[in-house]
């Protein structure tokens, strides 16, 4: 996934599709909450934020990164009451000073 990043000359020009397919060859050695939390992100990169949530749906991971995930495709959408509920559940649920304090400026943004 990194060298996809790397040699892209721009991040638009980012291979999403392929990062995509390597988190799938990932998903293949072993399930992980974590790496189909990474593979949405992906997904909504490469086919929208829409495609992104549906990859969200059943997921569980503790913490703050999935509700983070989940606000941030539903501002890209516009769905923004939605949102602003999930980035104050992440906001609860982030115990590091820095990350909450970006979590809390995104949501003042919207």
């Amino acid at each position: 996934m990194a060298a996809e990043h790397a040699v892209a000359p721009t991040p638009a020009d980012t291979a999403w599709s392929r990062i995509v397919g390597h988190y799938d060859a990932l998903l293949g050695l072993g399930d992980s909450p974590v790496v189909r939390l990474h593979r949405a992100v992906a997904v909504a990169e490469a086919d929208g934020p829409e495609a992104g949530l549906e990859e969200l749906i059943g997921l569980v991971l503790p913490g703050h990164r999935l509700p983070s995930v989940r606000a941030t495709l539903l501002a890209r959408l516009g769905r923004v009451e939605e949102a602003r509920d999930a980035f104050e559940e992440a906001l609860a649920l982030c115990g590091n000073a820095a990350e909450a304090e970006h979590l809390a400026g995104r949501l003042a943004d919207l």
